[in-house]
């Protein structure tokens, strides 16, 4: 993968900002040195493909309202496993 800067960074996980209590549920503290390890746990969760901030948002937005609780275990689970 290719160096990215902090602006790339940042828009690759612009629906961060939306997800605040699912976080929060979860355990998982965001920062910047862990930011582009859960986009890409959070896009293989949903199927997203893309590096593009909206489509990834769609995906996870229809999950959540779905099955919060769902996503929430799934995302923990992942989180969890990943740092092992």
């Amino acid at each position: 993968m290719p160096t990215l800067k902090i602006y790339e960074v940042l828009a690759l996980t612009c629906y961060f900002r939306h997800l605040g209590k699912v976080f929060e549920k979860t355990g998982i503290k965001v920062n910047s040195q862990n930011r582009m390890e859960i986009d890409k746990i959070i896009r293989n969760l949903v199927g997203a493909n893309s590096m593009n901030c909206s489509v990834t948002w769609r995906e996870v937005k229809n999950r959540v309202l779905e099955d919060e609780a769902g996503f929430v275990s799934i995302l923990k689970e992942s989180w969890e496993k990943n740092k092992s």
